[in-house]
């Protein structure tokens, strides 16, 4: 059993268990959230800290690789217990550092403009596993909880692990976990639904993304498979809801794609899509992915977009550019690595 996958509730019940006072479940909660190992929880018994690593684990990752960047970025590449590698890229900002984590080993979704779905879906991570990266980076970084916000925008589709991702946010945001606040997480999908309106009625104020791309079902067709299932309309009007649930602004992010989602038939359909709800779009230069013939519009050009897309009353910005030294982009690392 990996004890980041519990609640302090549920730890609670495995300390009963072993025999031990309740108080205990407390210590350790906190310890497990500093990613420190068993054998260093130096309040507990040594015979109880036997016991922790005879019968169970952490959960923590292992590393395999970090990258640094010449921007501060840096990039993990993590091998879970059973060998599963998941990428997680810590960015600094003004306002804070910021995770973004991985939902799933490998992914199921096929978008042709994203790396993280070379050799396809893997598995699910556990509640834990996801959990781990934002401890596992915290300790590594040595300044204790660095992390202020964390973005589900890694490898895999987050509605498509539904029930961890949930419990992971939860976990997150736990008053003596990692106590981050739920509107400091930001969570992307590429358009499930039913996971989307699923989660309006959760309780949790997250920052809800949509990988959009383009606002013409023709075009969104052609890059993401998700399209034959959903039209843009429903996948909007859904994300409308979640905005009327919740009065979170929601988040379109929009690659930008020379001479294929870039021109002036593609700012008027954006404009369309995002009356009547608290939006803004997020503009992304297309960053280079090996055996994709897609290439990124001028940095002139993309502004120049942004720019019209304000002018329209669409409020939009240029996503800053971060690692793109160090395979930055979802799923890079990890496919270069695998060989995939």
């Amino acid at each position: 059993m990996i004890l980041l996958d519990l609640t302090l509730d549920e730890l609670k019940n495995v300390i009963k268990d072993l025999g031990e006072p309740a108080f205990r479940a407390a210590q350790i909660y906190s310890w497990l959230n500093m990613g420190v190992p068993f054998e260093e929880m130096t309040n507990l018994s040594k015979a109880l800290r036997e016991k922790l690593r005879a019968e169970y684990l952490e959960g923590y990752p292992n590393v395999v690789t970090v990258r640094e960047s010449l921007d501060g970025t840096k990039k993990y590449l993590f091998a879970m217990q059973d060998g599963s590698l998941v990428e997680s890229v810590l960015m600094r900002y003004e306002y804070g550092n910021t995770v973004c984590i991985s939902s799933q080993a490998g992914c199921a979704m096929g978008c042709r403009f994203c790396a993280s779905t070379k050799g396809g879906l893997i598995r699910n991570l556990s509640a834990g596993e996801i959990l781990s990266q934002v401890v596992a980076i915290n300790a590594l970084e040595g300044s204790g909880r660095s992390v202020k916000n964390v973005v589900m925008m890694g490898t895999g589709e987050p509605f498509h692990n539904y029930d961890n991702v949930v419990k992971a946010i939860r976990l997150m945001h736990a008053e003596k976990g990692l106590n981050i606040s739920a509107r400091n997480i930001s969570l992307s999908t590429c358009g499930l639904i039913d996971g989307i309106k699923k989660f309006a009625d959760e309780g949790l104020p997250v920052t809800l993304c949509l990988s959009l791309h383009s606002a013409f079902d023709v075009k969104r067709r052609q890059i993401m498979p998700v399209a034959d299932r959903y039209s843009v309309k429903e996948t909007v009007a859904a994300m409308r809801r979640y905005y009327e649930k919740t009065g979170r602004r929601v988040i379109f992010e929009y690659i930008l794609i020379k001479d294929f989602n870039d021109g002036e038939e593609d700012i008027l359909e954006l404009k369309k899509l995002s009356e009547k709800m608290a939006c803004h779009v997020n503009l992304i230069p297309y960053n280079k992915v090996d055996g994709v013939p897609f290439e990124a519009p001028t940095v002139g050009h993309t502004h120049a977009f942004a720019a019209k897309l304000n002018e329209n009353g669409v409020s939009a910005t240029v996503r800053r550019s971060l690692g793109r030294d160090i395979d930055g982009a979802c799923g890079q690392l990890r496919a270069r690595t695998m060989q995939l």
